[in-house]
């Protein structure tokens, strides 16, 4: 066998031995992204009844009552999201937000099945159908999600954060916010509904890509690789606390000002869309990936928000002094 044809295999070797830990590596998100869903969707409800069963017997939440906080069940709803949350982070670290972003409607679907048992909230026929709709649509996204590129280091990270696309990008996003803080808060917040979603998604889909970079750098220390003393590491942990806080206040105005069925999937569609497109731009998501790849995952996308509008279409309101209440609680 000549020189040539060993290479070859030798490269097909690797390139197949790539593959596969991409695969592991994107079927270690997706786990982790589903039972992120399930306990994150079941804490909606497990908080509920603690809030209901603090109700009973002492004035509600709604009313400014905070009987809930000695309410044991309530707690085990946090404790629960709290888990669901640290599940969602760390499936950040190992797939591309391309396939974990979107899984986030599985959380819908888990507590649109809940409500139906344990709160009595019907669930509809077109409800059911959002329900399949937003499976089929994660399954034909997991089936085609990009593969993830290996990074040995923040720096690499760094370096992709700072490329000319995603300075352009960043920029671009931070002048979107100043302009909706600025200028459309004061006159249109209360009335359209975009300003306080759009400043949230904006500023997610920044919120995603630092935190993916944390969980890297974590991962990558946790191997033996020390990220905690390269100083880039602690500029995207600013930036992350910076953007949580940022997001949590406008999208509880959000949550605060317009009906929930409403803001949720609207929420959803604009902050999932931001953050894959971000992802693609910084970490190359797309890179090497196939039409066809690229067209079944935007399918894929497109079935996950019509199951999910259908979810929060059919749901019966709940009054709107609790809706309020319990949104900033949950």
């Amino acid at each position: 066998m000549d020189s040539s044809s060993m290479v070859v295999r030798y490269e097909a070797t690797v390139s197949g031995i790539a593959s596969s830990s991409s695969q592991s590596e994107n079927l270690k998100g997706f786990i982790l992204a589903t039972a992120s869903g399930a306990f994150i969707g079941s804490s909606f409800i497990i908080k509920k009844l603690g809030l209901q069963r603090a109700g009973s017997s002492g004035p509600r939440a709604s009313s400014g009552g905070y009987g809930y906080l000695l309410e044991p069940l309530w707690w085990i709803g946090m404790v629960t999201m709290v888990v669901g949350e640290l599940a969602n982070f760390a499936a950040y670290i190992f797939a591309p937000a391309a396939l974990v972003t979107p899984l986030g409607a599985l959380s819908i679907i888990v507590s649109a099945v809940l409500a139906h048992f344990f709160l009595r909230e019907k669930l509809q026929k077109m409800g059911i159908l959002g329900c399949v709709l937003c499976v089929v649509g994660s399954t034909v996204i997991v089936l085609h999600a990009p593969s993830e590129h290996s990074l040995s280091s923040v720096e690499e990270i760094w370096v992709l954060a700072t490329q000319p696309a995603f300075l352009l990008y960043t920029a671009s996003a931070i002048a979107v916010v100043l302009v909706l803080m600025l200028y459309c808060e004061p006159r249109y917040g209360q009335t359209n509904i975009m300003v306080y979603i759009g400043i949230c998604s904006v500023v997610g889909s920044l919120t995603v890509m630092s935190i993916k970079a944390i969980g890297i750098a974590i991962k990558l220390t946790l191997e033996g690789s020390n990220q905690a003393t390269h100083f880039e590491t602690w500029i995207f942990v600013m930036v992350s606390i910076s953007c949580i806080i940022l997001q949590l206040n406008y999208l509880n105005k959000a949550l605060d000002t317009f009906n929930t069925a409403v803001v949720s999937p609207i929420y959803y569609a604009l902050f999932t869309t931001l953050t894959i497109f971000a992802s693609a731009i910084m970490f190359k998501d797309w890179s090497g990936q196939s039409a066809s790849s690229i067209v079944s995952v935007l399918c894929g996308f497109i079935t996950v928000l019509s199951g999910t509008i259908l979810l929060h279409g059919t749901r019966e309101p709940e009054p709107a002094s609790i809706t309020v209440k319990l949104n900033g609680l949950i």
